[in-house]
Formats: C-alpha cells, structure tokens, sequence
C-alpha cells in the first residue's frame, strides 16, 4: 500500500476563552467589598506551520481533529486568567488550505516556517470588575468566555517542483528521472510502476539546479479518473515547465503524435491553464530502430497541425537507457526556467477574502423562525455569541441579556411576528416564555 497522501479533510478547533469571574473584596465602606473578579484568558489559536521535513500528508490520515486549550478561568484580587498556548500543526511546503464548506482557499503554504492561523481562539469573558458603575458599585455580572473558531479544511498537497514529466505510463518518465538526478523510482516494464510522485533535484554541467517531479498516472480520460490522473494531476500546477516526454519506438503499439495531443488535452480538460506553461517534448528511446522514422513523421505532423502564430515547441532526442542527448535537454531545460514566471495558481475568486473576527454592521442581528412545536426560534451569529457569552448562573446577567434583546428589536420583532404572552421562545436548547 502507498504511503504517500496527498490529500486530507481534518477538522479544527480553536480555544474557548475563560470564563470572567464574579468576586468581592472585603474593604471598609465598599459596598459589599467592591467588585474583584478578573478576566478570562484568551483562548489558543490552531497555527499552521510548514515544515520543509514533512513529504506527505501522512500524519493527517491518522490524526484529523485538532483542539486547542481554552483560556484560564478569571480570578480574585482582578487577576486574568492566563492566556491558553497556540496548538501548532506542521504541513509539508506546497499544501493548500481550502475552507470544506464554502470551498474558498484560505492560504497556500509553501515557504519553509510560513505560518498561518487557520482558527482564532475565543477572548475571554469579563470579570464583575468591569461592569463597575457608579449606579451599580458591586455588580454580579460576568462573561463567559467567547467560543472558539472551528471550521473543516480540506488539505491538498501540490509538491514544489520546477520542472514536471508528464506522458503516457512506460514512455520512460522514471528512467529518465533517476539517471539525471538522485531520485531512485521504482521501474518495471507495466503500466503503472510509478504510483506516487517521485522528486529529483538536476544539476546540469554548467551549474544551473531545479527540481524534477515524475507525476505517475496520465493517460486517455485522466482527467475524468481513468487512471491515477485526478489523484495526481494536481501536482502538475506549481511546475513552470513540462518535459513532455514520449515513447518515440512506439513500442506499445501507439501513434507518437496522437500520445502528445491525447496528453495535451488531459492537461487542458484538468486545468486550461495548465497550456500557458511552456513545454519542451523529449523524444524518448531514440536507441530503438525504429524511433528515428518515428521522430521524422512526428515532426512532419507536428509542424502540419500548429498554428503559424504559435511558436513551436522544442523537440530534443534522447536515450535514458544510454544518455544519449541528456546534457543539451537539461541545459535547455534551465535556459527556459530562467526566462518563464511563476504561474498564479489561484485567482481572486478562488480566495477567501481577508478574514474579519468582528460582527458585520450589514448583516441581520437575529432572524425569527417557527419549530413544528409552534416555538419561536431565535438564531443569527451576534444573538447567539451574546447568548453563549452570558452566565445565566447570575440572575442579574440574566436581566442584562433580557435587556440586550429588547435593545436589539427582539421583543418588537416578534411582537410583529404574532408572538403572544406565555409563547415559547427558544435559542439554540435553551428556551423561556415570552412576556408582551
């Protein structure tokens, strides 16, 4: 079974933040001793950290929630609670973290030590200290502490290569992978030899260095899943240049030039963009006798069916199994890194707009709804935060929620909804009688 993992779907959790504490210090003509109770501490984050260790999604397939600590509770003499430590999750360079629900792409990671708070931790809740007025010098109230961000993410793994092999399986990718770098990919004569991505680091004669990627599993209708396509095209994007490498012995029986449009049209039916990235086709097996007829007519095709605008790519023959060719293929390899961009990966609507951890002036305070049961149901994200931040164990925070809701429109909003005396209204699990 393979142990590389490319992709995850994990689920995180950010820290609550500590609950604020009610307390009363004992002093001489303070009524009831004076309010004392400190703050909650902050919740923790979840960081994501890359680390230039890690090649896989591995440790993600075993382990897919993550939670970090809550905020200290509040103490006496004013004191906060202390401030719960970031959980930090390591990730391989080249993953992209992607929101489950609405699909929008948060970052891409792909600098060693980069870090990204992928949850934000809860501010803990207020101490009676703060609700101090002089009307109301020895307040009960207190907060609870805020909840903490949670959020599915889906995890992809695009590994970091310059240059990227594509072809169909048996042209010789791996081959040629491990004799112009250090990489030892498994090779068999059958399809489907190589089943993950296979990484190299080329040094060529004059010094230039880049990184080859064999991405396995193209052929005919891979990017609609024949094959290992949709499991590893991915790793295709962050590529600047493709060596489009192709059996030119034609020894499985195929065409040379329908391989090189089939493949092309995987690429374009994947990702179109995939086509802006310039490629250089290495004509393979050129030791067999038949390969240099073959390269003959494969140009002849190739020249015949191009567009007169477009520039033709370069063509360059060689053996791996006897090096023929490899070091005027490598040389222009580099020549064309030095001269072609990184590539966007992503565009503006893919990304999730820069996040805003506070409540959205435009967007409704509550919304009303009815349960089978005939209750009315209260929701809305600044409702139900005020609800879950609110000790309820205090009748005088009870009264001061109760006040929150009139101030919001609650009590008016459900007056025109139809709401009479003694109906049930419920928020979340918790549920109370409504007074006209």
């Amino acid at each position: 079974m393979s142990m590389f993992l490319d992709t995850a779907k994990i689920k995180v959790k950010a820290g609550n933040g500590g609950d604020g504490m009610v307390a009363f210090r004992r002093e001489k003509y303070v009524p009831n001793g004076g309010p004392w109770g400190g703050d909650g501490g902050r919740g923790g984050n979840v960081v994501f950290v890359v680390d230039e260790g890690l090649r896989t999604l591995m440790d993600f397939r075993y382990n897919r929630h993550f939670k970090a600590q809550s905020g200290e509770k509040g103490m006496t003499k004013g004191m906060h609670g202390r401030g719960a430590e970031d959980l930090i999750v390591h990730v391989p360079q080249g993953t992209t973290v992607r929101d489950a629900e609405t699909g929008k792409i948060l970052t891409d990671l792909i600098e060693n030590g980069q870090k990204f708070v992928v949850a934000h931790g809860g501010r803990g809740g207020r101490g009676n200290i703060r609700f101090a007025t002089p009307k109301n010098p020895a307040p009960e109230i207190s907060e609870n502490g805020e909840p903490g961000q949670e959020r599915e993410l889906q995890l992809e793994l695009k590994i970091l290569a310059d240059v990227g092999l594509v072809g169909f399986p048996s042209v010789g990718k791996s081959t040629l992978l491990s004799v112009i770098t250090s990489a030892k990919p498994k090779i068999g004569a059958y399809h489907f030899t190589t089943i993950v991505p296979n990484l190299g680091m080329v040094r060529t004669q004059s010094g230039e260095s880049f990184a080859v990627a064999d991405l396995p599993g193209l052929i005919e209708g891979a990017s609609q899943g024949v094959g290992l396509g949709t499991q590893f095209l991915r790793h295709i994007e962050r590529t600047r240049v493709i060596l489009h490498v192709i059996d030119m012995s034609a020894s499985e029986g195929r065409d040379p030039y329908e391989d090189y449009l089939a493949i092309n049209k995987e690429l374009e039916s994947y990702n179109l963009r995939l086509m802006e990235r310039p490629q250089i086709i290495v004509a393979n097996k050129m030791d067999m006798s038949e390969s240099t007829e073959n390269l003959k007519v494969f140009k002849e095709k190739l020249v015949a069916n191009y567009d007169e605008f477009d520039e033709l790519p370069q063509i360059f023959p060689i053996s791996s199994l006897t090096k023929q060719g490899l070091s005027t293929l490598l040389d222009a390899t580099a020549e064309l890194l030095d001269k072609t961009p990184e590539f966007l990966l992503y565009d503006e609507s893919e990304m999730e707009e820069e996040a805003y951890y506070g409540f959205d002036e435009d967007a409704p305070a509550f919304e009303i709804s009815r349960d089978d049961d005939a209750a009315w149901v209260l929701s809305g994200d600044k409702l139900e935060k005020l609800f879950t931040m609110t000790n309820f164990d205090r009748e005088e925070a009870v009264m001061k929620f109760a006040r929150q809701l009139r101030g919001m429109g609650v009590d008016e909003a459900l007056r025109a909804r139809g709401a009479k005396d003694g109906d049930l209204v419920r928020i979340g699990k918790f549920e109370f009688e409504f007074v006209d």
